[in-house]
């Protein structure tokens, strides 16, 4: 029986700011355990909690330390919606953290991703869905070339985003109190409803071209 999410335990803080900083060997060795049940561990229930409610969010995974230090500091965990398409999500002192994004694409994404956003409907609707995005308090970045891409006129009225390489929304949800109850489910259901829109554009207009 898998474990039931109810938020991350207080404790779990108290680990985190162990591994501040540049802990040695020794000392993430010493934490692991601890950060494995009180980290890592509500964060698979979360997700699990997460995938009960649609089956888009069912492909999905919690990583585990590596060798650098931020990776034990920060716990992250991606939805996988479609070809470097994903819903991330990250563990940390300052609380959780969401974003969805299109990042690392495959050879051909970007060129798909701009006659997408140059086509007048398709290119209208993205425009309307970051803007809508953007005021519900996600900041909008990714790769973004100074200059439009070749073939394209430097006057397009949406100019901005085709020198996009990657497009990323993210914001914070917080550190409260409701981080360490079930409520952290409902808040990320709701950022969730905030991305997809977005989402869904991408996974409709920049699939995988390999």
């Amino acid at each position: 029986m898998r474990e039931q999410f109810t938020g991350w335990p207080e404790q779990a803080m108290d680990v985190l700011w162990q591994l501040q900083g540049e802990p040695t060997r020794a000392t993430r060795e010493l934490y692991r355990a601890d950060r494995e049940r009180l980290v890592r561990q509500p964060m698979i229930a979360l997700l699990n909690k997460v995938a009960d409610t649609d089956p888009r969010y069912e492909d999905f995974s919690v990583w585990h330390y590596r060798t650098n230090s931020w990776w034990w500091q920060h716990q992250g965990a991606v939805i996988r919606l479609g070809r470097k398409i994903e819903i991330g999500l990250r563990f940390s002192l300052d609380g959780l953290r969401i974003q969805g994004a299109w990042w690392y694409p495959d050879p051909g994404q970007v060129d798909m991703f701009r006659k997408a956003v140059a086509a007048e409907r398709s290119g209208r609707e993205l425009c309307a869905i970051v803007e809508d995005v953007r005021k519900k308090g996600y900041d909008i970045s990714g790769d973004v070339m100074k200059r439009p891409p070749r073939g394209y006129p430097t006057d397009h009225p949406r100019t901005n985003l085709l020198r996009h390489r990657s497009l990323i929304a993210a914001r914070p949800l917080g550190c409260e109190e409701w981080l360490h109850t079930p409520e952290a489910v409902d808040r990320v259901l709701s950022a969730a409803a905030d991305l997809d829109a977005l989402l869904m554009w991408l996974v409709r207009h920049v699939k995988s071209a390999v």
